[in-house]
């Protein structure tokens, strides 16, 4: 067995492991069993956070007129855009108590849900979300939570994460809690196929991204490296058959399992450096956050593998890219060069210059990533200036 084989090996049987899901339903034309998961949950008026695009695209009509069916009259709120600012969820949450509401469904991508969560605490605990950065910060539990996600990437569906732009600073904060693993997640691979194509590309890096990073992550076990691995598999193989052949379901219900996989894996084994400083460039550009994964994962995983090699050669081994005689080094390099080459076969710009990053912006951006709780569970410890070195090296 080649050295680097070992990071699959089990846990030792002393360790303690939990693993965090929903209630998932998984299958084409099953958005109708949200309506019957809200039902269940209690819902009489829930709110229904979503964004206009899905409304144009006519899947929020669907979804309501499932809802009325079984007699739910929900209320829908729209007012969300990419990457969920902290006044948007203040705004979410003064809805949901205008209109009484009870039970959350959240339908749309990983901004729609991470507002949905950022107004499921507010409702329960009150206060300013940005009170809740940080692990276990909302004590109170949040109303009951249904997903429907539509994009194939976020994990945000199956998470322990929520992810809101501090405006006044320009930077996101994560807020990490059990409680904010979605009730039930219903995931009918027929929404993808209204994407547009930016967005296809960035959510199946993001996918790409928690499954390499979850297995590499110090939180890692038996249990999170299997999903993680065949989303790796899963986003490599298929990403690009989804931007060339969009409307075909083969990949498209690949790609919502890739996003389902990841998402259950990096919510029990938790991230990295990529996922730190992403949220940084991410709250001071407010670009898509898949993007910036692209562009910065090739060289975290070279700096990661300085290193320890081991894991990323696993990964590549997984994928074929070199054989068992392969140095681990040289394997971790592979997989390096494989991300950059997705990264830019499905048009993400080649560095964070490109996107709008500026020479001066560089050093708070580290600072800022040092302190995202991403940072906590990064195979290998890096100080500020270590990572104002990587982010340089992005460029």
């Amino acid at each position: 067995m080649p050295e680097y084989e070992r990071h699959a090996q089990p846990a030792p049987a002393s360790r303690l492991l939990k693993f965090h899901a929903p209630e998932i339903v998984f299958g084409i034309e099953s958005m109708a069993e949200a309506a019957h998961a809200a039902l269940r949950l209690g819902a009489l008026r829930p709110l229904l956070v979503t964004d206009p695009g899905l409304i144009e695209a006519g899947w929020v009509a669907e979804l309501v007129g499932h809802l009325t069916a079984q007699a739910v009259d929900a209320r829908v709120w729209s007012a969300v855009t990419p990457n969920p600012k902290d006044h948007e969820i203040a705004a979410g949450y003064q809805y949901y108590r205008e209109h009484g509401c009870d039970v959350l469904i959240a339908l749309g991508g990983g901004s729609v849900i991470d507002a949905a969560k950022g107004v499921a605490i507010l409702a329960a605990n009150g206060g300013n979300i940005l009170d809740y950065a940080g692990v276990d910060k909302a004590t109170m539990p949040i109303p009951p939570l249904v997903v429907v996600p539509t994009t194939s990437g976020t994990g945000a569906d199956v998470s322990q994460f929520c992810i809101v732009t501090d405006t006044a600073r320009n930077t996101k904060i994560t807020i990490l809690g059990r409680a904010l693993v979605p009730d039930i997640t219903v995931i009918d691979p027929r929404v993808l196929t209204t994407m547009p194509e930016w967005l296809n590309a960035a959510t199946g890096l993001d996918a790409l991204t928690h499954g390499i990073e979850a297995f590499v992550s110090l939180g890692h076990n038996q249990l999170t490296d299997h999903h993680a691995l065949r989303a790796v598999a899963m986003v490599t193989d298929n990403l690009v058959d989804t931007i060339d052949r969009p409307d075909e379901m083969g990949a498209r219900v690949l790609m919502a399992q890739a996003s389902l996989e990841a998402g259950l894996a990096f919510t029990n084994a938790i991230l990295g450096a990529a996922h730190a400083m992403s949220h940084q460039v991410g709250g001071l550009l407010d670009l898509p956050h898949g993007v910036i994964n692209g562009v910065l994962l090739p060289h975290v995983i070279r700096f990661n593998a300085e290193s320890d090699p081991a894991p990323y050669a696993t990964i590549a081994n997984c994928l074929n890219l070199v054989d068992a005689r392969t140095p681990a080094a040289e394997a971790a390099c592979a997989l390096a060069d494989r991300v950059e080459k997705l990264a830019a076969d499905v048009g993400v710009p080649r560095g964070l210059g490109e996107l709008g990053v500026g020479d001066d912006d560089l050093p708070i951006l580290a600072v800022n990533a040092l302190q995202d709780a991403c940072m906590t569970t990064n195979p290998r410890p890096a100080d500020e200036k270590q990572l104002e070195a990587l982010f340089r090296a992005a460029m």
